[in-house]
């Protein structure tokens, strides 16, 4: 599901200012994030809160959005916050994937910022090699992959498509691992102090 004019001009210029301004990593292919979260090891399967002490409350406003007027998004408690920065100079992309599942959810949540792009979608039960289909991304629109969009079909960002700077926000959920299985005790924890804004 794709949401055109999620957000105003002048609410993007207030993100891209505010997120610009702080420190970024280095991340794979050509980016730079900033993560608020908690740290996984995904082959352990071993979790680490390390700094986390929540979500930024820049984005407070986003996320109580998602909530109050996508029904899709009606129950969604983001506990993780990933920036990521693309620049063509850099040859910024994301290769296909999916997002992990032992730690996040059914939903994913991305928000487009600074320049329009593409995102393409790879069918993995096809018998078409190949075979993708492309999603526009207007800035400022909002991106929710819930079901197949989520479980069977795998997502990328071709250098090709990142003509300008662009900055993604990721929202991402809790799996159910977390909130209802064998580590609840610790999706509790990790939901509270996501309620927390810093």
């Amino acid at each position: 599901q794709v949401i055109r004019g999620f957000i105003s001009p002048q609410e993007e210029e207030e993100l891209i200012r505010v997120i610009k301004g702080g420190e970024w990593a280095p991340s794979q292919s050509g980016r730079v994030k900033q993560d608020f979260g908690p740290r996984a090891n995904y082959k352990r399967k071993k979790l680490k809160l390390g700094s986390f002490a929540g979500l930024p409350v820049s984005t407070a406003f986003l996320r109580e959005r998602l909530v109050n007027t996508i029904p899709v998004l009606a129950t969604f408690q983001p506990v993780e916050q990933c920036n990521l920065l693309y620049k063509p100079e850099r040859g910024s992309h994301i290769d296909f994937h999916f997002d992990d599942s032992w730690l996040w959810g059914e939903r994913l949540v991305i928000i487009n910022l600074a320049s329009d792009s593409e995102m393409l979608f790879r069918d993995t039960h096809s018998t078409t090699p190949g075979c993708c289909v492309s999603v526009p991304l207007e800035r400022r629109s909002l991106l929710v992959m819930t079901g197949e969009a989520r479980w069977r079909w795998q997502h990328a960002i071709q250098r090709q498509d990142v003509v300008a700077e662009r900055i993604s926000i990721t929202f991402r959920e809790l799996s159910e691992l977390f909130l209802n299985g064998e580590r609840t005790e610790e999706g509790r924890e990790i939901l509270d102090i996501a309620k927390v804004c810093v």
